[in-house]
């Protein structure tokens, strides 16, 4: 649903048809992307309402849902509108040009084939959220391995692998200008990371529970 924050009430309505993971605004804020459990990863034309594609991943790991496909666990879009990630709960992160997606017509039955395919995380965990940094350069993913890990959206490469929390990280935001990351994690702490060097500068532990997830405020206007 998009919400008018002066309205007590919702101003549009986009049925899914599947229970809903993840959203995210297109940097041109004419369309919203979702992933679903249905294993659909969906772009909504704001104005219309209306869907405008429906990508379903080529997923190789077992399925989860009764359609026989792949959770979609998370999506996002670069601030420079070159670059849609999904990733599935079982780790596995799809790479499109938002363009090439917005511009498949009913009339190809072809399927949108992926810039890039890869494994973020180990057989077996989970993966539970993607982030495109600001200045778009790196991709975050957080898993049930305990681990944050860090790809390089140039070449899709591992970078770097945090490991200093001893439960699933849940979450992980990066800073506005892309030089810190914090994450949440059940082992009830929040952490802030210098991302450049890939060490922890903060160690937030007052949460009673797992902290599953988190925002940074750090806006200088």
């Amino acid at each position: 649903k998009l919400w008018d924050l002066r309205s007590p009430t919702f101003s549009r309505s986009f049925d899914s048809r599947g229970a809903v993971n993840s959203v995210a605004l297109h940097p041109s804020q004419a369309e919203i992307i979702s992933g679903d459990q249905n294993g659909s990863v969906k772009i909504w034309d704001l104005g219309s309402a209306k869907c405008i594609n429906d990508i379903v991943p080529d997923a190789q790991s077992s399925s989860t849902s009764s359609e026989g496909r792949v959770s979609i666990q998370s999506v996002d879009v670069s601030a420079d509108a070159r670059t849609l990630v999904a990733a599935n709960n079982h780790a596995e992160v799809f790479v499109w040009n938002p363009s090439d997606a917005t511009k498949k017509t009913q009339q190809s039955n072809e399927p949108l084939r992926p810039l890039a395919k890869f494994r973020a995380h180990p057989l077996g965990a989970y993966l539970l959220h993607a982030r495109i940094s600001p200045d778009c350069r790196h991709l975050v993913t957080t898993s049930s391995d305990k681990t944050v890990r860090l790809w390089d959206t140039s070449t899709w490469q591992l970078t770097q692998t945090l490991s200093q929390h001893s439960k699933w990280v849940w979450d992980a935001v990066f800073s506005a200008d892309s030089s810190y990351l914090v994450t949440a994690s059940s082992d009830r702490t929040a952490r802030l990371w210098n991302f450049r060097t890939g060490t922890p500068v903060r160690h937030y532990t007052d949460h009673d529970y797992a902290v599953t997830c988190v925002a940074l405020n750090d806006s200088s206007t």
